[in-house]
């Protein structure tokens, strides 16, 4: 599988970005899936809920399922995070993975960049981030795309991981 990241920091785009990219790219054929990182605890699970109550009470995975998705939940219980590419191994093989996040790992990144947030670049710094997503024209030595321009990212991004 191919795997290209989208960083970049709180309020920068990212999450539109991936959702457009994901549209666009399926769109033309291709199979994409996606891993976000997050930086505070989550629930996917609701209080009350059977499988809830499951995890509550010890349960090291729960899988919930239905016959319109299924998802399993693994609760660490203390142990370390799985890493990026433990995560990337659960997963079933698509043409392409789109990771949200994970600015410290060594994968290709795209760094979404708004103005407005008043935040400096990552890129100058950062030799794993290949282009910049920006609604301004910053100057870095990465080819710079408008954050607005999805099908232009997505022409990047595909020819950069040789789909």
């Amino acid at each position: 599988m191919k795997v290209f990241g989208v960083t970049g920091w709180k309020n920068s785009g990212k999450t539109g970005l991936m959702e457009r990219l994901v549209s666009e790219i399926t769109g033309r054929g291709l199979t994409v899936s996606t891993l976000k990182h997050a930086h505070h605890s989550f629930d996917v699970d609701h209080e009350g809920k059977d499988s809830h109550r499951h995890r509550m009470a010890g349960a090291s995975q729960v899988i919930l399922s239905s016959r319109n998705r299924w998802a399993l939940m693994t609760e660490l219980r203390g142990a370390e995070e799985a890493s990026l590419e433990e995560l990337l191994g659960k997963l079933d093989p698509v043409d392409l993975v789109l990771i949200e996040g994970y600015k410290r790992e060594g994968h290709d990144k795209i760094e979404a960049h708004r103005a407005a947030t008043g935040q400096p670049l990552i890129a100058p710094g950062d030799e794993t981030i290949v282009a910049v997503a920006s609604d301004s024209a910053p100057e870095v030595s990465v080819p710079v795309l408008h954050l607005d321009d999805t099908s232009a990212i997505a022409d990047f991004i595909l020819a950069r991981v040789g789909l």
